[in-house]
């Protein structure tokens, strides 16, 4: 059997005509009319006013620190209930992360945000929140919770591209919104990111450091550090491709993740990640939780057939790494981790490909 992936890349067929006009242009890396293009699309689709193609999303979050001024010593919130790439950023920065645990929504919960702002001896500058796997978190609460205690938020919205809240899209609802362009996300370039804001100036500071922080002489001339985090004209002509799909891409997402709860109805000790009310989700991965079926023991059973999963992201507070790290955790965020999977979610597969999951998943519960 062919092997079923989690989420493959899913191209749309024009990508390789715009590949070949760069190569004709010669504009090659790091900037042409197709980084242009890509913004400007991102800009359009999100109502973003200002974005900033780059090489990484984790790119885009360490530019949003470094732009809010957050350095050395610096308290950064973050969800704990989260990929590496939201929350490196803080260490590349000098600053120390306070992981806040999440709720119902699976998302960060706004009552131990509250705890940990009021708790903390030291008033944190900025909050780093993930929509996981796509769904939004409760941004009315948590944006009234950064304004009234004066926190930058940054949207962590790599997962979300395409889902919104309220009717406003995922990662322009903050101060700052970044969005993952991973060969395994939504929408792909194979790497990419991009950083987006209202903020005009925000985003001219971030292009100056993604560039060297070069000085605007005919030599080089530097005043400060920066970095090559810009994205290659190669990989924008990608995503001027993929942007023209997005919106069937979203609906087929949803679609699988439809299909998945409604033959897996029967089995009653599954639950799905929820939707709160206000927002529609792009539903990335189709995830869910066992009540009493290991599932590492289901991840075994669908790679015995060829088909790719993957447990729940383990929560921050719990790597090693952040051993040290502050925390504010009820422990919801480490039972989703022991208790649940991401199912494969490709857009290019049928439902009967899918059925392959759900027949493994019936048998083994």
């Amino acid at each position: 059997m062919n092997r079923l992936f989690l989420s493959p890349p899913h191209m749309s067929g024009k990508e390789q005509a715009y590949i070949a006009e760069v190569f004709e242009s010669n504009y090659i890396a790091p900037l042409g009319e197709f980084v242009n293009r890509f913004e400007e699309s991102i800009k359009h689709y999100t109502g973003a006013s200002h974005a900033l193609a780059l090489s990484s999303a984790t790119a885009g979050l360490h530019l949003a620190l470094r732009v809010l001024g957050i350095g050395q010593g610096d308290l950064v919130l973050a969800s704990t209930f989260t990929f590496i790439g939201s929350v490196s950023s803080i260490l590349y920065q000098g600053a120390k992360p306070v992981f806040i645990d999440g709720d119902e929504s699976w998302n960060l919960s706004p009552e131990l945000l509250k705890q940990a702002i009021h708790a903390l001896d030291q008033k944190p500058k900025a909050l780093i929140l993930t929509h996981l796997y796509g769904q939004v978190a409760k941004l009315d609460e948590i944006v009234a919770i950064c304004q009234e205690e004066g926190i930058y938020l940054i949207e962590d919205a790599a997962e979300s591209l395409g889902a919104t809240y309220g009717g406003k899209q995922s990662g322009t609802i903050g101060d700052l919104g970044v969005y993952s362009f991973n060969g395994n996300k939504i929408l792909t370039t194979s790497g990419g990111g991009m950083l987006v804001s209202e903020n005009e100036a925000w985003i001219e500071k971030a292009k100056f450091l993604s560039t060297q922080a070069r000085e605007p002489f005919l030599h080089y001339e530097h005043e400060e550090y920066g970095y090559n985090y810009r994205m290659s004209n190669v990989l924008a002509a990608i995503g001027v491709a993929q942007m023209e799909v997005l919106d069937q891409r979203v609906a087929r997402k949803r679609e699988i993740f439809d299909f998945y709860r409604r033959e897996l109805a029967g089995v009653e000790e599954i639950s799905f990640m929820p939707e709160i009310e206000g927002s529609q989700g792009n539903r990335w991965l189709s995830a869910i939780l066992f009540d009493h079926t290991d599932p590492r023991r289901i991840i075994e059973a669908l790679e015995s057939v060829n088909v790719e999963s993957r447990p729940l992201w383990k929560p921050m507070h719990l790597q090693p790494l952040f051993e040290d790290a502050m925390a504010f955790v009820d422990g919801s965020s480490e039972r989703m981790y022991q208790q649940g999977i991401c199912l494969p979610s490709p857009t290019a597969a049928s439902n009967e490909a899918l059925s392959r999951v759900v027949e493994v998943i019936k048998k083994r519960c």
